[in-house]
Order: C-alpha cells, then sequence, then structure tokens
C-alpha cells in the first residue's frame, strides 16, 4: 500500500536542542497512527515541519508517493492536511460559519457569497454529524464545541489528513468518545489520522499504530494489538514507571479556606465549601459551568459577592495578598496568568516572589546568586526541558512551561494551593512526578483545592470531589483510597442529574 506520507530523515535543530533527530514515520491512509512521547521530545515540532509551519533543516516529505516542500501551512491545506491545534486558532467575535470558511471564503466578483458559504458549510456538518449553532459566536461556545468548529475548518478545505494535537485535554468523557467515533468514520472513508495525547489510555482505544518519540528520536512504531501502556510509558521516559500514585488516606486538619454563598458575575451562583489542611478537594465538571470564575475569585483576580476566609479571616481580594497569606495557584491559562513569556525562565521561576527574601535584599534589590540558584534547582527538581535558565518562557514546548509554573508554585512551600488544569499538556512521566509531589505535600499538611477537566486526575488525587453545573455544586461524593468514585455517578452529575 503506498503511504499517505512518509517522512524521510527529518531533522530540526535550535539553540540548546536538537528536536528532530533523522526522524522517519509513515502513515497510511484509513489508519489512525498514534504520537506520543514526553514533553520537549519533538513530537510537535515534527507535525509543525508536515503543516508548513516550521521549516526543517533536512529530510524529505513525501505524499502518496511524491516529494513535496512546504513553505507555509496553505502548501500543506492544498495538499489536503489540516490541523487541529492544543490550542484552538479561532476568531472567537466572528460567528462558526465564518470561522470555518475564513481564508477560503467562495466568492464572486470579489465579494463573497454568505449565503453559498452557509450552504456549504451546513451541508459539512450535517455529512458529518455535528451539531453546531452556524449563527452562534465562537467567544460563546464551551470548548468541546469549539473543537468541532476547528475540525469542520479543517475539513471545509476538503483535508483527507489530519493532525490532531492534544484534542481530548478539554473534553468531558462523553466528547471524548463522540470523536473518536467521528474519527472512526473518517478514517473508514479513507482518511488519515495523526493523533497526539499523553493520556495512553485514549491512544490505545482509538489508534491503530502508535510511534513513540523521545529526545528527537522514533524509539518504536507498534501496533496497538502488540503493546500495552506500561510498554509505551517506559519508552516514552527510558526508564521503567508506575503508573499509579499510592494515596493514602487523608489526615484533615482544621479549615484553610472556607466560601459562603460566593457569586462572580453570572458564573458562579451561590458556592459554599470547605478545604482543610492536609485534604486534596477536587472540583469536577464540564468546562464553562463557573470553574474559572471560582478559582479566580479566590485568587483574587476578580470581584465577587460573598465570603472567602482563609484561615478564620476575610481574604484580600487582591492577588498579592492572597499569594503573601501563604496562597499559591496555578492558573488554568499558563499563558495569560502563569508566565511572562518574554521573560527568561530565571525570572519566571521567581514571577510573585520578586519582592520577598531571599531574591532581594533590605532595600528591595534583587540578589542574583539566589535567583540563579533557585531557578537551577526548580528546572532540574521538576526537569524542565531545556535546562538552562535564560531561554525566554514562550521558547518551551506546553508541557515544560507547565512544569516550571506547578515548580515554582510548590517549591513557595504554601499551607493552600489553588490547582487548576495542573498537568494539562504534561506527559505521563511528569503528570505521575506532579502528582507524587501534591501527596506528599498534602501529608505534610498543605490544604489542595484541584480543579480539573481530567477525570483520571481528580479521581487518583482528591480526597472528596464536588461536582459543579451550571454555576452550582451539584453534589459531593467521597473518593477514598482503594474504593473510587464510579464514573457513572460523577458523570451524572456533571450531567446535573
Amino acid at each position: 500500500m503506498l503511504p499517505a506520507i512518509e517522512l524521510k530523515g527529518i531533522t530540526k535543530r535550535y539553540p540548546l536542542v536538537l528536536a528532530n533527530d533523522g526522524v522517519d514515520l509513515t502513515l497510511y491512509g484509513g489508519e489512525v497512527l498514534g504520537l506520543v512521547g514526553e514533553n520537549g521530545a519533538g513530537k510537535s515540532t515534527l507535525m509543525k515541519i508536515l503543516y508548513g509551519m516550521v521549516q526543517p533543516d533536512g529530510g524529505e516529505i513525501w505524499l502518496q508517493g511524491r516529494q513535496v516542500h512546504f513553505h507555509s501551512s496553505m502548501d500543506a491545506i492544498r495538499w489536503g492536511i489540516g490541523m487541529v491545534h492544543q490550542h484552538f486558532m479561532l476568531v472567537e467575535p466572528l460567528r462558526v460559519w465564518e470561522n470555518v470558511i475564513l481564508g477560503a471564503e467562495p466568492h464572486w466578483g470579489g465579494m463573497i457569497r454568505p449565503g453559498l458559504a452557509l450552504a456549504k458549510v451546513a451541508a459539512l456538518q450535517q455529512q458529518l454529524g455535528f451539531q453546531v449553532d452556524l449563527q452562534a459566536r465562537v467567544r460563546d461556545l464551551p470548548v468541546g464545541l469549539r473543537q468541532r468548529v476547528e475540525i469542520l475548518k479543517a475539513l471545509y478545505r476538503q483535508a483527507r489528513i489530519l493532525i490532531l494535537d492534544e484534542p481530548t485535554a478539554v473534553l468531558t468523557p462523553g466528547e471524548v468518545q463522540e470523536l473518536f467515533a467521528f474519527l472512526r468514520r473518517f478514517v473508514a472513508q479513507g482518511g488519515s489520522v495523526i493523533f497526539i495525547s499523553h493520556k495512553l489510555d485514549e491512544v490505545m482505544e482509538v489508534a491503530d499504530r502508535i510511534t513513540v518519540i523521545r529526545d528527537g528520536r522514533v524509539i518504536t512504531t507498534v501496533p496497538k494489538q502488540a503493546t500495552q501502556p506500561q510498554y509505551l510509558a517506559s519508552c516514552m521516559v527510558g526508564r521503567e514507571v508506575t503508573l499509579t500514585v499510592n494515596r493514602t488516606p487523608a489526615q484533615p486538619g482544621s479549615p484553610l479556606l472556607t466560601l459562603e454563598q460566593v457569586q462572580v458575575g453570572s458564573q458562579v451562583r451561590g458556592v459554599s465549601l470547605q478545604v482543610r489542611a492536609g485534604e486534596i478537594v477536587g472540583i469536577a465538571g464540564v468546562e464553562g459551568n463557573g470553574q474559572t470564575e471560582l478559582v479566580e475569585a479566590i485568587a483574587g483576580l476578580r470581584p465577587y459577592r460573598g465570603e472567602i476566609r482563609f484561615q478564620g479571616q476575610r481574604l484580600p481580594p487582591t492577588p498579592w495578598a492572597v499569594r503573601r497569606w501563604g496562597t499559591s495557584h496555578i492558573p488554568e491559562d499558563r499563558n495569560r496568568r502563569g508566565l511572562v513569556l518574554d521573560f527568561v525562565t530565571r525570572d519566571n521561576a521567581i514571577l510573585g516572589d520578586q519582592g520577598q527574601p531571599p531574591f532581594c535584599n533590605r532595600l528591595g534589590l534583587l540578589r542574583d546568586p539566589q535567583i540563579r540558584a533557585h531557578a537551577q534547582g526548580l528546572v532540574e527538581r521538576f526537569d524542565v526541558r531545556p535546562r538552562g535558565i535564560t531561554l525566554t518562557a514562550r521558547r518551551y514546548s506546553g508541557g515544560n512551561a507547565q512544569k516550571l509554573i506547578v515548580g515554582r508554585e510548590l517549591t513557595r512551600d504554601p499551607k493552600l494551593l489553588i490547582a487548576a488544569q495542573p498537568t494539562r499538556g504534561v506527559d505521563i512521566g511528569a503528570i505521575l512526578a506532579i502528582h507524587a509531589q501534591i501527596l506528599q505535600a498534602r501529608d505534610q499538611g498543605m490544604g489542595v483545592l484541584l480543579v480539573s477537566a481530567d477525570l483520571n486526575e481528580v479521581l487518583s488525587l482528591a480526597d472528596r470531589i464536588l461536582v459543579m453545573h451550571q454555576g452550582r455544586l451539584s453534589g459531593e461524593l467521597p473518593n477514598p483510597p482503594g474504593s473510587p468514585v464510579s464514573l457513572a455517578a460523577l458523570g451524572a452529575l456533571m450531567a446535573g442529574v
């Protein structure tokens, strides 16, 4: 069978890192190829090369037996390649159908023909079985529907090869299954998919073959039937790993965080909860049900009504004061809230604490040796790659940027950790390490409020699970070690039942 895509000897060098080192990759028609590897292994760079966003330093791209050269993503699109990025590339004020046709508008005499465009998008949606309000503005859509818009956009351009980068990171279990059903229909009709994910159980479910990349090289490619998640994880990190974290029963102490009838705009409608020292309280729910607004209110980033108290005292509603009182915050949006992208690692490692000892003296002047030592220790302890501390944050892969933030917030030794999506986009080895760090801190008396769209993460870490639906808490479930909450019960509460 003639391959749909062949990558031969693809090489890409950056300062401090060899991102791709002679990578060979083959994708056949009618298959889903899973692509897995640690953060910084070179997966995203390889896919950006295939999509024309990055130019390789060496190697060849072959499509259906012909060598091609892509100078931009438009070249890749013309050859039938579409990519759905981890961070959606949508214009939020525009309507759904306008986003789908953007850059490929049907026109006559230099004028866009909206009626024809809308009809074409509606026909494509019906063919795919997607249900999206084409007149809705993207900013009003939940993340699951936004992903459908991205897929519609790629297929509107007649893509026969889809690259999906972490496509399930923000989806509910039901939405994940809907996506998988679509992918199966797509490949049954002759399409091909490259599926990038850190969730090995999902890769095992949807992929036909699986390729593992480590340190810029292909380690192995195996049929799904001939492998197991444990083997894939070991190939990814280069050592034996255990895929479970040992959570012992919590020993909760006195209340740290107390919320009473907290309201945030129209998104959070009267939430009351409590987090005690030495316990992890998880909040589960479909994204867009008020979790983001609730976390940002607690962290001092949004105005609210009601009571938020820390150790019995009303928490001042400013990020600076919240931090000074002994609270750390891992934000949901690492680029907007967690890092200054043009700052180097050394500066991002102390962000929020730059005015505190030991990073400054009594006159408020920064102490560079202490800052450098702290940053170097952080990147080594949390395996942030590349290890240099003079790299700007925008140069990191998403997972390594996340590890930098998690490391910074945990090394502050807070009394309370507010963790929103703490392992989003992070590889399996780093996920297990972060989980172990959080559990160790809990056992030493730290309280944790965990908000995650990854139900496996909530079930693995949380001692109690609260569920948010339409801005309210729809239920609370105990989650003792050894007898976790059932996904069916959790799913029912998430749906408001």
